[in-house]
């Protein structure tokens, strides 16, 4: 796994940035050299699968969320001399964040627009409705189109499409029908509330999580807030007050 850290110094906590379903570390570089958090430590992954990481050898082994969930617990749990970091999971990588944040100690969570039901799954069920030999050889080329044809008016597709340029189609597929599958019974928002440290869902509005998952985060307790108008890339569509949220929350911490 291809990792880069912005070592800021000082005993400030350090940010973990965990990208989406196809995405790259790279979508976060105007968060990480953001003013407002410039102080801070940053760590970015690619994923293996996406941006400068390789998938492993075997296309259809070693892929599942469970799996890369356990990988970086067990990286992040590598850093002895290290606080506990606070983990910032965009749409997949929120997911991510959740599973990782119950097997180790993490000092907080920010979810950013992380599926939370089926209504959530839009690249992932386009994905996860074909077979993988289907989205390999068709799918996954015309879902590139498509995103690449709406970044011609909005930047954060323009990224994405980058993005998809370097993404593993087998990785892809194994993550989005993972997606999928824990994203229709509608449990991740209790196990969000039940990490037993502060968290903090930002959502997209009008454009990110739909109308169901913003119940289910009032039904199970979880602080919220919605940045309009936005996509479901609030970082990159509103990024003074997508900044300003996160130092908020993460100066909550630090006192």
């Amino acid at each position: 796994m291809v990792v880069r850290r912005l070592e800021r110094g000082g005993n400030l906590p350090e940010l973990v940035w965990i990208h989406g379903l196809g995405e790259r570390s790279s979508c976060f570089d105007a968060m990480v050299s953001h003013r407002l958090l410039g102080a801070y430590s940053h760590v970015l992954p690619d994923l293996p699968g996406y941006g400068d990481s390789q998938p492993p050898v075997l296309p259809t082994s070693g892929n599942s969320l469970d799996e890369a969930a356990a990988h970086l617990a067990d990286w992040l749990s590598t850093w002895p001399a290290r606080p506990a970091p606070i983990l910032a999971g965009h749409s997949m990588g929120g997911v991510l964040a959740t599973l990782v944040a119950e097997r180790i100690p993490v000092r907080g969570v920010i979810d950013i627009d992380g599926n939370l039901s089926r209504g959530d799954c839009t690249f992932s069920m386009e994905a996860a409705v074909q077979s993988l030999e289907r989205f390999t050889a068709h799918g996954f080329a015309k879902m590139r189109e498509t995103v690449a044809a709406g970044g011609e008016t909005e930047p954060s597709l323009r990224g994405y499409a980058a993005a998809l340029a370097s993404a593993s189609p087998a990785v892809f597929h194994r993550n989005a029908t993972d997606l999928v599958e824990l994203s229709v019974p509608e449990t991740l928002p209790g196990r969000l509330s039940a990490l037993g440290v502060p968290v903090l869902f930002i959502a997209g509005l009008p454009g990110g999580i739909c109308t169901r998952s913003q119940q289910l985060l009032d039904l199970n307790h979880v602080p919220w807030v919605g940045l309009q108008p936005s996509g479901h890339w609030p970082f990159i569509d509103q990024v003074e007050l997508f900044a300003a949220t996160v130092r908020a929350f993460v100066r909550e911490l630090a006192t």
